[in-house]
C-alpha cells in the first residue's frame, strides 16, 4: 500500500473513498463535514437521513458508508471520532477504530484508493499529534491485511497538521 501526504481540499482528490470527519447524528456541520455535503450535493445528506433512520446514526468510532454524490469518489465513509476529554476516556481507541473501519469498508467494496482528513482535530479538539499517530498506527496496522487497496492519502487542510503528518510518512 502507497501511502501519500497531501495538502490542499478533500473535495477535490480523486479517490474511491473519501473519509468524512462526521458527528453522530449524520447531520452534516462545518469543517471537513460541510466542506463534503456541500460539493457532494444532496444526494449524500439524503443517504445520511437514511442511515439515520435505520440505525439511529452513528456511533462515536464508527463509520457509515454512502455514495459521494458529485464527488471525484464512489464513496463516502462518515467517520465519527471522539470528542477529547484529556485522553481517559478511550479516545485513542475510538478514534483508531474510525480509521480501521472506513479501512475496512473500503475493502469490502473493493476500493483501491481512501482519502483521509484530519479526524477530530477540529472543534472535537483532539491534540493534532496524538490523532496523527493513531491514524498512522492504523494504517500500518491494515497494511498487512490490504487486498484491494493500494492507495492511502492524508488530505491535509493546515499548515501545523500537513508537518506532523509529513513527519509520519516521510515520501
Amino acid at each position: 500500500m502507497n501511502v501519500r501526504v497531501l495538502r490542499g481540499d478533500i473535495t477535490k482528490v480523486e479517490a474511491d473513498v473519501i473519509v468524512n470527519a462526521a458527528n453522530a447524528g449524520l447531520m452534516g456541520g462545518g469543517g471537513v463535514d460541510g466542506a463534503i455535503h456541500r460539493a457532494g450535493g444532496p444526494s449524500i445528506m439524503a443517504e445520511c437521513d437514511r442511515v439515520r433512520t435505520e440505525r439511529g446514526g452513528c456511533p462515536t468510532g464508527g463509520v457509515a458508508f454512502t455514495g459521494a454524490g458529485k464527488l471525484k469518489a464512489k464513496y463516502v465513509a462518515h467517520a465519527v471520532g471522539p470528542v477529547w476529554r484529556g485522553g481517559d476516556s478511550d479516545e485513542a481507541g475510538l478514534l483508531r477504530s474510525c480509521y480501521e473501519r472506513a479501512l475496512e469498508g473500503a475493502e469490502e467494496r473493493g476500493a483501491a484508493s481512501i482519502a483521509f482528513p484530519c479526524i477530530s482535530t477540529g472543534i472535537y479538539g483532539y491534540p493534532k499529534r496524538l490523532a496523527a499517530r493513531e491514524a498512522a498506527q492504523a494504517v500500518r496496522s491494515f497494511e498487512r491485511r490490504a487486498k484491494s487497496l493500494k492507495e492511502v492519502l492524508f488530505v491535509i487542510y493546515d499548515d501545523e497538521s500537513f508537518r506532523i503528518y509529513e513527519e509520519l510518512f516521510p515520501s
